[in-house]
């Protein structure tokens, strides 16, 4: 099996090779709140950029992915975006970048849009939502390396409300994934999809066999990793040549509460158990064809 298939995405040619080199399919999620810090952090932006170099420092070697998420360092206004600036621009060469933003917009908007994301700020791929249309998403799939993960059936508890909703004779989610799996030919495209719901991936794997899955949702949130690993690698096209098929697997929280829940004067390191349960993460997500 070859980690760099004719016809792939720089992207997936990046990712690939990562996956290939640490074994594993793990996403190494980036989201740091103050109330989630370690007791030895303080509460404060400065806190909050300590922390995340931490996680990525003591977790990154162990992901194949990481994945920032845009709005919890927006929420420090300037200086959080310059933070993340400072983190991204600390990140290994060979590391894939995820820029969590879920954008997606008119067309002049989605165009400054992708150059921020991809050019500004070296975003390997994106997330974006598709409720405006491929016309909306279109900016992100043609700019290089051009890569979106469109959301498909999300995690959160309240995902069935809009997205279960019947089209046609099947649930949105579906209808998504069959139109996104459309637009494949073009490239640069694969979906959101939450472990929460495991019989909805299965369902959408079966629609979409060549898009590779971005999966949220293990960890905290409660999903199976064991139904993603069987069901959430792409089966055709070239991200099924891919080792693990693509798949990524995010785990955010799980990894950053082993060094929330160290206490004051505790003789544990942060770091430490950061890169314990990163490794067992990575250990549990792991890929070996």
């Amino acid at each position: 099996m070859t980690d760099r298939l004719p016809g792939s995405r720089p992207y997936l040619e990046k990712l690939g090779t990562r996956i290939a080199a640490v074994g594993s399919v793990l996403c190494l999620g980036i989201d740091p709140t103050p109330d989630r810090l370690p007791a030895s952090f303080p509460r404060t932006l400065e806190g909050i950029e300590r922390f995340a170099q931490l996680l990525l420092e003591a977790a990154g070697p162990y992901a194949a992915a990481v994945k920032p998420n845009l709005a919890f360092f927006e929420a420090w206004g300037s200086g959080g975006l310059a933070a993340l600036e400072r983190l991204r621009g600390r990140l290994p060469a060979d590391l894939p970048v995820i820029l969590d933003a879920k954008r997606a917009d008119i067309g002049p908007t989605s165009v400054h849009g992708a150059a921020a994301l991809f050019d500004a700020w070296g975003a390997d791929a994106v997330t974006v939502n598709p409720y405006l249309g491929r016309d909306a998403i279109e900016p992100y799939l043609t700019r290089e390396p051009g890569f979106a993960y469109v959301l498909c059936r999300t995690s959160n508890p309240g995902a069935a409300e809009f997205q279960d909703l019947t089209v046609g004779d099947e649930p949105l989610y579906l209808h998504v994934a069959r139109t996104v799996a459309a637009w494949a030919p073009a490239g640069g495209v694969g979906l959101v999809v939450g472990a929460t719901a495991p019989d909805e991936l299965r369902r959408i794997r079966a629609a979409a066999p060549a898009l590779p899955f971005l999966v949220p949702g293990v960890g905290e949130q409660g999903g199976s990793d064991g139904v993603v690993l069987e069901a959430g690698p792409a089966t055709d096209g070239p991200a099924a040549g891919i080792r693990g098929g693509a798949l990524l697997v995010n785990v955010s929280r799980a990894i950053a509460s082993a060094a929330a829940a160290l206490h004051t004067g505790s003789a544990g390191d942060p770091g430490e158990a950061v890169a314990r349960a990163a490794k067992g993460w990575a250990g549990r997500l792991r890929v070996l064809a």
